[in-house]
């Protein structure tokens, strides 16, 4: 049989809603809070134990305890230092890794300039060199020209036309 000591009294659910003032979905949280498994007799029925009892009071009264303003002010404080810390690695780490990725895309970009300028300078002396031959080619067709046949397969040469270029 159940002795009557006070750590071996048994309570019902409904004897310790009123000790505790809280209805069972209150008692089942602080079950939980305080790591307590109702036990159940050989009916079935729930039961506790008079500690039980007491540690889900001292789980209800530390539930009600409110952080001191400054220490609260405190974990704020410290949590916005170590999200700012947070943001400050991750903004350097994606700057670094942002560089570096640049750096391996633009490494040879140096020798396609220099390339796309020995091409200007190409193309231009080349463009030089098509104006100097049309010229040429304009005189040689001109003085071509000066010469009209004349009689027996000879020919007399006329005055060239001096248009300068």
């Amino acid at each position: 049989m159940i002795s009557e000591n006070t750590k071996d009294k048994i309570l019902s659910p409904q004897d310790l809603r009123k000790i505790l003032n809280a209805d069972n979905m209150e008692i089942v949280k602080l079950c939980r809070k305080a790591s307590i498994v109702p036990q159940k007799d050989e009916n079935g029925k729930t039961y506790f134990s008079m500690e039980e009892a007491r540690l889900l009071k001292q789980a209800k009264e530390s539930k009600k305890e409110v952080m001191p303003k400054s220490s609260s002010q405190v974990v704020v404080n410290t949590l916005l230092s170590s999200l700012k810390k947070m943001e400050d690695n991750m903004t350097a780490s994606i700057t670094d890794s942002l560089t570096k990725v640049l750096d391996e895309r633009l490494e040879g970009m140096d020798e396609v300039v220099v390339e796309l300028i020995r091409c200007k300078t190409e193309n231009e002396n080349l463009k030089n060199k098509v104006n100097e031959l049309n010229k040429e080619n304009y005189k040689l067709k001109n003085t071509l020209n000066s010469y009209k046949p004349f009689a027996f397969g000879l020919f007399i040469k006329k005055q060239e036309d001096d248009i300068l270029l």
